[in-house]
């Protein structure tokens, strides 16, 4: 039997995630591995390298810089979110990523991020911590719209929350049997169609795989929900989610609102915590 924890995208509402597995942390909770989308792939990084409380700290701390995150950054360097300062200012001199603990840990962990070519899913096991991994999970976070692709081994990858919103079924594949998944949307949230197809087509023109899998995601989100809720009602899976949406926007960097985000996760946390503890005990 083999452990997993998956942890769904959302940008900010990544915050609630952060309140859950930081409490997991601190109870010595241990998964056999990990997968992590978007921004569940660059905050979940942090259970790898068990920083409990790195993720809601650098994000209160540095959110309003606006070289974290800025209009004036997406229009200079095609980001919203910054790459010089959140991938390299932030992790290696402000709130330095622990990449010692990060590749020591056994743990495995994977992100996902959409191949711009071929419109599909595509997974990379951080194995370290450095270059190669930070990529990855930058690819795995990079919005369409307000992020340029990036480029890996000489192809171009986007957000993984696109094509694979909540990746358990990879984790299944992979023989992760007992998963625990951490969403970012209360029970019963369903995503309405794009009306809008014609926009995201004219948008995403360069990228047409991408603008298809854009306008496919609310069906494939809507039927990963009914996926996840027949595992969680057999047992298969155990599930933690937010009790009632949580109203922040996606790029919300207002300290009190991220906070209150967080210490949200970390009361489900909290609340589930024996459950989760038996249910990854079980033979």
């Amino acid at each position: 039997m083999k452990t997993g924890l998956i942890m769904e995208g959302g940008a900010m509402r990544g915050m609630f995630t952060a309140g859950v597995t930081d409490v997991f942390m601190e109870n010595g909770i241990e998964f056999d591995g990990a997968a992590g989308i978007s921004a569940g792939a660059i905050f979940g990084c942090n259970y790898k390298s068990h920083q409990i409380g790195r993720t809601i700290r650098y994000n209160k701390r540095y959110g309003r810089d606006p070289r974290y995150c800025s209009i004036r950054s997406l229009i200079t360097t095609g980001d919203l979110y910054g790459v010089e300062f959140c991938y390299h200012t932030v992790p290696e001199k402000l709130d330095i990523f622990d990449r010692a603990a990060f590749e020591q840990n056994p743990m495995e962990f994977y992100v996902g991020a959409t191949d711009v070519a071929t419109g599909r899913i595509a997974y990379h096991n951080c194995l370290d911590g450095r270059a190669k991994d930070i990529e990855w999970m930058r690819a795995s976070a990079s919005m369409p719209f307000v992020s340029r692709p990036v480029k890996i081994d000489g192809r171009l990858y986007l957000d993984g929350g696109i094509t694979d919103p909540v990746p358990f079924k990879y984790m299944e594949k992979r023989g992760y049997n007992r998963n625990v998944i951490i969403l970012t949307q209360p029970k019963g949230y369903q995503k309405k169609d794009h009306h809008n197809s014609s926009l995201i087509k004219m948008l995403l023109k360069k990228y047409p795989k991408v603008a298809d899998a854009m306008i496919a995601r609310p069906g494939v989100y809507n039927h990963q929900m009914e996926e996840i809720l027949e595992r969680e009602n057999s047992g298969q899976s155990l599930v933690i989610r937010p009790p009632e949406p949580l109203g922040i926007s996606r790029t919300e960097n207002n300290p009190t609102e991220l906070e209150w985000v967080y210490q949200t996760g970390r009361v489900e946390g909290k609340k589930r915590l024996k459950e989760v503890i038996d249910f990854l005990k079980k033979d």
